[in-house]
């Protein structure tokens, strides 16, 4: 069976709670086994995911479904971010943006909420 791959791009901390809610129904409405989806944050996004925020409880319960959870390493450079501080399973790559055109190639749908 086919497998229905999204990547959600999450670029400003005030759209988290509705990125995290759009990625919760995609897997509650496609199914679990049938859902691949990563979130890449960048810019301001990245904030969203510190492991002191008010999102590290959603970020892990999605974790364990199956989400991947990536952040852009020249934005954390930009904000004074270390890689300690993000929930754990939290992956960094060299660029969000970087990230974003690799999974579009790859024949992921975007999605920005």
């Amino acid at each position: 069976m086919k497998k229905y791959r999204a990547v959600i791009h999450l670029a400003e901390i005030d759209r988290a709670s509705l990125a995290l809610n759009n990625v919760a129904n995609l897997i509650s409405d496609l199914g679990e086994d049938e859902t691949e989806v990563e979130v890449v944050a960048n810019s301001e996004g990245v904030r969203a995911l510190l492991g002191a925020g008010p999102f590290a409880g959603r970020i892990g319960e999605l974790a364990e479904r199956g989400t991947r959870f990536v952040v852009c390493a020249r934005s954390l450079a930009a904000l004074g971010i270390n890689r300690e501080e993000f929930v754990d399973g939290v992956e960094v790559v060299p660029s969000g943006t970087g990230e974003l055109v690799k999974r579009q190639t790859e024949g992921w749908a975007y999605v920005r909420p």
